[in-house]
């Protein structure tokens, strides 16, 4: 008895010659995973050589759908950009574009291996020219921030000095709370309150009014005490001048011992509005985009600290022009005696 019949189909024989050729693809697959672990490792012992050459066993096979070929020569990419390699590393990204010219991942790797190659001043130059106009937005908001809290918190600090001062004791003791409160607790955490606690009460501000809002309650808070403090540092005698001419208390305080409070109010309050500078940064936590936040924002898309650096300089060039601008305001006072 014949184990099988004299003629085999056509059909049958195609049937068994592709099981046979996937067997022999089964035998001979080559095992991505174990691959790209053993570079891995490789890379972890600080052998990036032959890391490569593990990696260059990886070859191009279209029917595979996890990308193992890009990756693997994207990997090599970055591995030779390491090793200073531009060229080759060049060329290993171009092994990419000759199958998939739309890949962004090696259009973008060979952008950066072009930009590494330049000489450092003109990269330093072109980050500059890309990233100094949004800078420069965020500066015209940090600046608009400074010069409202200048012209809302000297007022409201001045409020709350003659408050804090006032025989009235309701009136003296809700300023001294005020002061304790926002002397106490940290700008951050106010802000914060404002801009994302409130609305939880049915209140609810946008950016710009939560931030003018907390700076201005903070350093109405701040200005007040240095204020009071100027104000009692007048002599006692000056009140009783004015009182035996037939003023009385606010007249005396306005026309009297306010005027003289300038020139000592002068260095403190500079001091203030220059840390207020840099205490605007603290408004980019809420949503507000302003020098602070724009450079964060770039910073996290390129990785380039080059905007930080811009954001810095920017900076600088701000508490140096407003110091320079309350030194003359304390001469023109006369805060300085000359001896």
């Amino acid at each position: 008895m014949r184990l099988f019949p004299g003629r085999i189909s056509k059909k049958t024989i195609l049937l068994f010659s592709c099981v046979f050729l996937l067997l022999v693809q089964a035998c001979y697959a080559v095992d991505y995973d174990q691959i790209f672990s053993d570079a891995n490792d490789a890379m972890g012992n600080g052998d990036l050589p032959a890391a490569i050459a593990i990696l260059q066993k990886v070859k191009l096979d279209k029917s595979d759908d996890s990308g193992a070929f890009v990756r693997s020569r994207m990997q090599i990419a970055r591995l030779q950009f390491a090793l200073k390699d531009m060229k080759a590393a060049s060329a290993s990204a171009q092994e990419v574009l000759a199958v998939y010219p739309d890949n962004s991942e090696a259009l973008n790797f060979l952008e950066s291996v072009k930009k590494e190659q330049k000489p450092r001043y003109q990269v330093f130059i072109e980050d500059c020219l890309r990233f100094l106009p949004q800078l420069l937005k965020g500066a015209v908001m940090t600046i608009t921030l400074v010069v409202c809290i200048i012209v809302i918190s000297p007022l409201g600090g001045l409020l709350i000095a003659l408050g804090r001062i006032s025989p009235f004791k309701p009136v003296s003791g809700l300023c001294w709370f005020f002061i304790w409160l926002f002397r106490g607790t940290p700008l951050l955490l106010q802000l914060f309150f404002i801009y994302y606690g409130l609305p939880s009460l049915g209140i609810t501000f946008k950016p710009f009014t939560a931030a003018i809002l907390g700076l201005g309650l903070n350093y109405s808070a701040y200005l007040g005490e240095i204020i009071r403090g100027g104000i009692q540092s007048i002599e006692h005698g000056q009140m009783e001048a004015a009182k035996a001419i037939g003023m009385s208390y606010w007249q005396a305080m306005r026309r009297v011992i306010i005027p003289q409070t300038y020139k000592r109010l002068m260095p403190p309050i500079g001091n203030e509005f220059i840390a207020l500078i840099k205490d605007t940064a603290l408004v980019s936590t809420i949503a507000m985009v302003e020098l602070m936040r724009s450079a964060d924002q770039m910073f996290n898309a390129y990785f380039n600290v080059t905007a930080l650096i811009l954001a810095a300089i920017i900076y600088l060039l701000f508490t140096t022009i407003f110091t320079f601008i309350f030194e003359k305001i304390e001469i023109r006072a006369g805060i300085y005696e000359n001896r």
